[in-house]
């Protein structure tokens, strides 16, 4: 499994899980929710943040965060 940084713009991925739990809560009230398809849509300049979509809207992410979410293509 690999984690949202990691995909290249525009690829998508179904959301498995997280490797921080406590942070996990956090983007599961956002809508990262395991089985929801993701698609990297934005990256800053720098890399950091990044822009996902999630549940129809964009939705932005420090890269730190964007990391621990792990997704399956």
């Amino acid at each position: 499994m690999k984690n949202i940084t990691q995909l290249a713009l525009n690829e998508k991925g179904i959301i498995k899980g997280f490797t921080n739990s406590d942070l996990s809560v956090k983007l599961m009230e956002m809508g990262c929710l395991p089985g929801v398809e993701v698609s990297l849509q934005l990256i800053a300049p720098f890399g950091d943040p990044l822009a996902i979509e999630v549940c129809g809207y964009q939705l932005s992410l420090r890269k730190e965060e964007a990391s621990s979410i792990l997704i399956e293509e």
